[in-house]
C-alpha cells in the first residue's frame, strides 16, 4: 500500500501506546474533577423502609419496675419511614478550591495529551524520513555498481588488449565487488527500516508498504529567533500544561488552608412516616449546620505542607522548562541553518565528483592513466552521494524538530512538507 509522510503520522496518532495511555490520564483528570465538584452539588437519596420489631426489656437492663409486671419482651410492633433527603454545601471554601485545582489538573492532562501528539509526530517523522534516506542510497548504490562494472568492463578490455596491466582489472573487480557489498548492506538497512516504521505506526506484522514522499530539497523560509521564542511560549502544550499544573498548585494550596475556615450545609428531608401506610402522617426536618473547625490534629498545617511542596516543585518544573525550550528552539534554528548550507554545499560537491569521474574515465581510455585515478574518483562520488543523502535527512529532520521546538508539529509537518 502506498504510505505518504502524512498518513503514517497520522496511523502514528491513532496507534501509539504512550499516546493512548496520555488520553487515559484525561479520563482519569476528568473523573477526579467531577468527584471534587461532587461536594459542591446537592444530594438527593430517598430511603424507604418497612420494620417489624419485638424487643427483649431484659436485654436493654429492665427486669422489674415497682408496681409494675414487666413482660419479657414488648411487641412485635411495626412502623415504617419513607422519605426522600437533600444535602447542600452553602459555604465550603476547601471544596470550592480543590474543584478549582481538579479543573487545572484536567486542562493540565488535555495539554499533555497534545504533547504527546507532538512527540508522537517527531517520533514517526523521524523514521520515515530515515526510511527514505535508506531507499534514496539503494538507488545511489545501484547507480555505483553499474559506474563499478563499466569501469570493471572498460579495463578487462583493455588487460586483454594489452594495454593495461593486469592489477587494472583486479583493482576495478575489487571496486565493483565493494560497490555490490554497499548495495546488499543498503538494501538490508532499508528493509530493517521498514520494519521501524510498521511497528511505530502500528502496521500489522507483515504489511507491505511504498514509501511515496521522497526526501524533498525544498527551501525554508526562515524565522526569527525572537518570534520562534515567543511562539514556542506560546504554543508549546508541555510549557502550558507546567503553568497549569502551577495554578492547580495554587489553589490546591488555598484548599488546604481553607481547612482553618468554617463551612456551612443545608439538610433537609420530607416523607411519610407511620405506624402502618394507612395511617402515615406528613413528617420532614430542615436544618443548617455551620462547622468551626477548632483543633483538626495538625492535619490541615500538613496538608498546608504538602501543597507548599507540590507548588515548589511546580514552579521549578516551570522555570526549568523554559529554559529547555529556549535552548531547544536555538538548537532546531541552527541546524536548520546549518544543514541547509551542508545540502547546498552537498549538492555542488555531487556535480564536481561526477565531473571528476567523468574526466577520470576519459583519461583512462585515452591511456593517460591508470585505474587508481578512476576508483579514487568513483569513491569521491559515492562519498559525496553519502554526504548529500545525509545532509538533505538532516535537513528535513530538523524541520521537523523545529516544529516540535515550536509546539506545531502536527501543523508543521503539513507546512512544510506540503505538496512532497
Amino acid at each position: 500500500m502506498p504510505l505518504s509522510l502524512q498518513d503514517a503520522i497520522d496511523r502514528g496518532l491513532k496507534q501509539d501506546l504512550g499516546l493512548l495511555l496520555s488520553n487515559t490520564d484525561i479520563r482519569s483528570a476528568r473523573g477526579q474533577r467531577l468527584e471534587q465538584l461532587s461536594a459542591l452539588l446537592p444530594h438527593v437519596t430517598a430511603g424507604p423502609y418497612v420494620a417489624a420489631t419485638e424487643i427483649n426489656l431484659g436485654e436493654l437492663g429492665i427486669t422489674s419496675l415497682p408496681g409494675v409486671t414487666v413482660q419479657p419482651s414488648v411487641g412485635p410492633f411495626s412502623y415504617f419511614d419513607a422519605r426522600a433527603a437533600v444535602t447542600q454545601s452553602l459555604f465550603d471554601w476547601k471544596s470550592i478550591n480543590a474543584t478549582r485545582a481538579a479543573s487545572q489538573s484536567l486542562k493540565s492532562a488535555e495539554y499533555t495529551y497534545k504533547d504527546a501528539r507532538d512527540l508522537v509526530v517527531l517520533a514517526v517523522g523521524y523514521v520515515y524520513l530515515q526510511a527514505t534516506a535508506d531507499e534514496v542510497r539503494i538507488e545511489t548504490a545501484e547507480a555505483q555498481v553499474n559506474t563499478a562494472q563499466a569501469l570493471y568492463d572498460q579495463a578487462t578490455d583493455r588487460v586483454n588488449a594489452g594495454t593495461s596491466p593486469a592489477i587494472d582489472g583486479l583493482r576495478a573487480k575489487v571496486e565493483l565487488q565493494t560497490r555490490q557489498q554497499q548495495l546488499i548492506q543498503a538494501k538490508n538497512n532499508f528493509a530493517i527500516q521498514k520494519l521501524t516504521v510498521a511497528r511505530v505506526i502500528g502496521l500489522a506484522p507483515g504489511q507491505e508498504f511504498e514509501l511515496t514522499d521522497k526526501s524533498p530539497d525544498q527551501p525554508f523560509a526562515g524565522i526569527a529567533l525572537d518570534e520562534a521564542l515567543k511562539r514556542a511560549y506560546a504554543s508549546r502544550s508541555d510549557y502550558q500544561a507546567a503553568m497549569t499544573d502551577i495554578r492547580a498548585a495554587e489553589f490546591a494550596r488555598k484548599a488546604a488552608l481553607a481547612g482553618y475556615l468554617p463551612s456551612l450545609a443545608f439538610n433537609a428531608n420530607y416523607g411519610t412516616a407511620g405506624a402502618h401506610l394507612s395511617t402515615g402522617t406528613q413528617v420532614f426536618d430542615v436544618r443548617g449546620t455551620l462547622l468551626i473547625p477548632i483543633f483538626q490534629g495538625g492535619s490541615v498545617r500538613g496538608d498546608v505542607l504538602q501543597a507548599d511542596a507540590r507548588l515548589e516543585r511546580s514552579r521549578d518544573r516551570l522555570d526549568n522548562l523554559r529554559a529547555q525550550i529556549d535552548s531547544d528552539v536555538r538548537a532546531a534554528l541552527l541546524n536548520l541553518q546549518s544543514s541547509s548550507e551542508e545540502v547546498s554545499v552537498a549538492r555542488s560537491n555531487i556535480d564536481l565528483a561526477e565531473e571528476t569521474l567523468s574526466q577520470s574515465r576519459d583519461r583512462f581510455s585515452a591511456g593517460v592513466t591508470d585505474t587508481v585515478e578512476v576508483v579514487q574518483s568513483q569513491e569521491a562520488v559515492a562519498s559525496a552521494h553519502e554526504q548529500y543523502i545525509s545532509s538533505l535527512y538532516g535537513y528535513n529532520f530538523a524541520k521537523i524538530s523545529l516544529a516540535r521546538a515550536l509546539g506545531v508539529a502536527e501543523e508543521g509537518v503539513k507546512e512544510f512538507f506540503k505538496g512532497k
